[in-house]
């Protein structure tokens, strides 16, 4: 389950909007206890593909360590990703749940007219993706 702070859920919206029409990411940042996630903020990130940034998101190594430096700073950790689907499905793609880790919590955004319309929240699971349960609170 996946449990979000509402400014952190506004910020991820804000930054899918604006980026639009090219994948926007980030990483979630809170604390783990047993099945559930809790998210206090986001960081986000660059885009760090080349070539499809309209339908594919890659997040860089450095700025995968910068977060995890941010996070630490807080008392937190990196407990998943976010990205926005321009003009698709908040579900995941082939592609998503290829690169994706177990013990992470993926939320994707979708994005339709630059407008964030809906969103879901996923897990890796014997390597398939399974929706998750979101509470925002504060």
């Amino acid at each position: 389950m996946l449990r979000i702070k509402g400014s952190a859920l506004q910020k991820a919206i804000a930054q899918a909007e604006r980026d639009y029409p090219y994948e926007t990411c980030g990483l979630l940042l809170g604390k783990v206890e047993g099945n559930l996630r809790t998210v206090f903020g986001v960081y986000e990130t660059p885009n760090a593909n080349p070539d499809r940034k309209h339908d594919r998101y890659e997040i860089a190594p450095e700025d995968y360590l910068k977060a995890e430096k941010k996070a630490k700073e807080f008392g937190l950790e990196i407990v998943g990703v976010y990205h926005s689907h321009p003009d698709h499905p908040d579900r995941p793609s082939q592609f998503d749940e290829e690169r994706a880790f177990e013990g992470f919590s993926y939320l994707i955004l979708s994005v339709s007219k630059g407008k964030v319309v809906s969103y879901r929240s996923w897990e890796l699971v014997d390597q398939k993706f399974r929706e998750e349960e979101i509470l925002i609170f504060g």
